[in-house]
């Protein structure tokens, strides 16, 4: 068996041990949401986190499989960060949602299916919360809208829980 040959089927079996973890964890992870262990909303967060990092340990075994330079892959890492870090350094808005939405996952009581008012002198929305994406909370007002908020605002604003849904 030539060199070629041996560093495809070893990729091969990269590909499907990804593919199979993924599917084994979004599994269990399922299952464990189901006993009643974790909200949809954190359950979501959590099936990404759990590809990221599975797709992240196959691209390095990939690496480690078809010799890349490491000192030559530290430095693409490297730069792909800082190119990174100043797109987002450049927008505040954007690095101020994410962590937004970090804290609103680990500590704020807001949830799926609650039903809220947000509590501003410009404007009064109440409705249900129907998503908190890593950017927005997506919100059905009481007269049928939808409305989007950012959620650097829902941080900043007050918001009042109503009424809180059970699943």
């Amino acid at each position: 068996m030539d060199y070629l040959s041996k560093e495809i089927l070893l990729s091969l079996a990269v590909v499907v041990c990804v593919l199979l973890l993924i599917a084994l964890t979004r599994r269990a992870i399922r299952k464990f949401g189901k006993m009643g262990a974790i909200d949809m909303n954190k359950r979501k967060v959590i099936f990404y986190l759990n590809n990221l990092i599975i797709y992240i340990l196959g691209g390095i075994a990939l690496a480690i499989i078809w010799g890349v330079n490491l000192k030559e892959f530290t430095v693409f890492i490297s730069s792909v960060l800082a190119i990174l870090g100043v797109g987002f350094f450049a927008q505040w808005s954007i690095l101020s949602n994410l962590t937004a939405s970090v804290i609103l996952f680990f500590s704020h009581p807001l949830r799926l299916g609650d039903r809220i008012r947000v509590q501003d002198k410009d404007f009064d929305w109440t409705g249900v919360v129907e998503d908190i994406s890593g950017f927005y909370l997506f919100m059905r007002t009481d007269d049928g809208r939808r409305i989007t908020i950012p959620t650097n605002l829902v941080m900043q604003k007050g918001i009042e829980i109503l009424e809180e849904e059970t699943y």
